[in-house]
């Protein structure tokens, strides 16, 4: 996360939010759905309605009756890291997924309906991070953000970022904006001028029992409050509060392990 990142508006929508490339939504996958909710319901206030159920039961999470995440629950015998996941919008999902197999992504779910929310599918980018694509129902309303419990920002965490980016700009047509810097590896993904996603070359510091993953960050209103109940609720503290420019920032993995950063803007 850097200077770059872009900022929502009052009520959390962009003007960029359903852009094609924009990051229009984030999904997790678990075994223990009821435990899930239990933990982000309490950390984040989230509230569920069952959502499409064509890969099991899945969830809608909601703050104020407003869409903000998804979760679903994986079959017992499927042992699958448990990870958030962004999607990027896109017009034509069946062309954005083919677009990603032939820059050499590989696509691992659909393209398929989700019901009446729309189509979807799930891919991997040449090194190996998992990010859906999401072509929305017009009628679907946008999915709240900006807001203490919402998604703000999703980063790529990535060996380096010369050739991967070169992929996200042909599968949904960014503009790059490098950080020059001979220490510090960073390109912002751009749509119509707007900051909408990071990625980040770490070299070595790359966890091995990871690899390169896409990380979302979520909005909180107090970050040493939200760290302390992470804990409190059987999640993990990975890297402790420490300031940013975007104000302090942590990051966590809930109870299964899925990792994900909490940061605190300022008002």
């Amino acid at each position: 996360m850097t200077e770059v990142r872009g900022a929502a508006g009052p009520n959390g929508d962009t003007h960029a939010r359903r852009a094609p490339g924009t990051p229009c939504r984030v999904s997790l996958m678990v075994h223990d759905l009821t435990a899930t909710e239990e933990f982000y319901g309490a950390l984040f206030g989230w509230e569920f309605e069952p959502g499409p159920q064509q890969l099991g039961p899945y969830v809608r999470a909601l703050l104020g009756g407003r869409e903000v995440a998804g979760i679903g629950q994986l079959p017992p015998d499927l042992r699958l890291p448990i990870a958030w996941t962004p999607y990027f919008a896109s017009d034509d999902v069946d062309l954005t997924a083919e677009t990603a197999r032939l820059c050499g992504g590989t696509v691992g779910v659909g393209p398929l309906d989700a019901a009446e929310a729309g189509r979807m599918a799930i891919a991997c980018d040449p090194s190996g991070a998992v990010f859906g694509i999401w072509q929305a129902s017009a009628h679907l309303s946008t999915p709240l953000t900006g807001v203490p419990g919402t998604p703000v920002w999703d980063e790529l965490l990535t060996f380096e970022t010369s050739s991967v980016a070169k992929f996200y700009e042909a599968v949904f047509g960014y503009e790059e904006e490098p950080v020059v810097s001979a220490a510090f590896d960073y390109v912002t993904l751009h749509v119509g001028g707007r900051p909408v996603a990071g990625i980040h070359g770490v070299g070595l510091s790359l966890p091995r029992e990871r690899g390169p993953h896409w990380l979302t960050y979520f909005e909180v209103a107090d970050v040493d409050a939200t760290v302390r109940e992470v804990a409190e609720l059987g999640g993990q503290v990975l890297k402790p509060v420490r300031d940013s420019v975007h104000g302090p920032v942590a990051t966590v993995a809930d109870p299964e392990g899925a990792v994900f950063s909490v940061v605190q803007s300022p008002r």
